[in-house]
């Protein structure tokens, strides 16, 4: 019998010989904008096997804008964002706090989100064969930043004043009761996000990040197994210093830039840890032939690869080529697929 979707996600991340790596193609606006027939066409010949399930609040919390167009958008914590280039998401350029111990109080944590229609997502999930991922994605280092501002925060956390410390320990709690929430679904597995590297090394001390981040992070990965449900988390840039925690706090799967830090780095770390992609959308996927993009999926296959523990996804965002997106579904297929 076939595996399903859901089947074959699971067996990669336990490792168990799938009868191929499964695939998730990330897409931005901008993609649609410029390729929307070729992207049709690449989701038709390599549909998806993960997908997340996402707008079932009750409640939904107070936005201004669109948050792709050129302009200015407010989300849900209050802070606007600036855009000027449309299919993208902008920046802040006026953060909120600008004093910890006065400031807080304007910002609105959007307890909307954990007004979810369980009804609603047990059926969603029982009506597809996909591995279903929730639909919140929390981001403790990321919303400081947009709240803070990334050169402020940065400044902060040397020396954490008690205020910060306190809003710190209330985003957390916020974020623990929504993966609480939505670990009481049927979904399959639930997610945050952080990017934490530049180009070649960790944003901030692997110290202080142990000190303040990893706590976090093993709270949300002993949420998602208490409730049988697999952590997937992202983040960009050169995080190579803080693999061996991710793997000991328990994360699943990691998307990560695997060519910033090198795929022989990353070995070591095969067969303990899923690699949920990717491949490199700074140089390959936008200026590599498809024979250059094939040869790099072949690299990440043969290191990576343990009877799972990879899976085929890429991004198709600013500068993206259609061959080159194609390539990577077409190359992990061969690779991986079983009679």
């Amino acid at each position: 019998m076939t595996a399903t979707s859901r089947e074959l996600v699971w067996q990669t991340l336990d490792f168990a010989n799938p009868a191929r790596a499964p695939r998730e193609l990330w897409t931005l606006p901008i993609a649609l904008m410029h390729y929307n027939a070729e992207l049709d066409a690449i989701r038709r010949d390599y549909p998806p096997d993960i997908i997340a399930v996402s707008g079932y609040e009750r409640e939904q919390p107070c936005t201004i804008g669109d948050p792709y167009a050129v302009g200015t958008y407010t989300d849900e914590w209050g802070g606007t964002f600036v855009n000027i280039q449309a299919g993208v998401i902008g920046e802040v350029k006026a953060p909120m706090i600008q004093d910890w111990e006065s400031d807080t109080r304007h910002v609105h944590i959007p307890r909307e989100w954990l007004t979810i229609d369980r009804h609603q997502v047990n059926h969603a999930c029982a009506t597809t064969d996909k591995f279903v991922q929730s639909g919140c994605c929390p981001r403790p280092f990321e919303q400081l930043q947009f709240l803070r501002g990334t050169v402020n925060l940065y400044m902060d956390l040397t020396d954490p004043p008690p205020a910060m410390l306190k809003f710190m320990r209330d985003l957390h709690s916020f974020y623990c009761e929504l993966l609480e929430t939505w670990a009481k679904t049927d979904v399959d597995a639930l997610r945050f996000m952080d990017d934490w590297g530049s180009q070649r090394s960790l944003l901030v001390s692997p110290e202080m990040w142990r000190t303040y981040f990893k706590p976090m992070y093993r709270d949300y990965a002993q949420i998602a197994h208490a409730a049988g449900k697999k952590i997937f988390m992202h983040s960009d840039g050169h995080i190579l210093a803080i693999y061996p925690d991710l793997i000991e706090v328990g994360i699943d799967a990691i998307n990560s830039q695997l060519f910033c830090m090198g795929i022989e780095e990353l070995a070591p770390f095969a067969g303990r840890i899923t690699f949920w992609g990717e491949i490199d959308r700074q140089r390959l996927l936008a200026f590599a032939t498809p024979a250059e993009v094939e040869q790099a999926v072949g690299q990440v296959h043969a290191l990576l690869w343990r009877n799972g523990g990879c899976i085929a996804q890429c991004e198709f965002g600013p500068g993206a080529r259609p061959e080159n997106v194609r390539r990577v579904f077409a190359a992990w297929d061969a690779l991986t697929q079983q009679p």
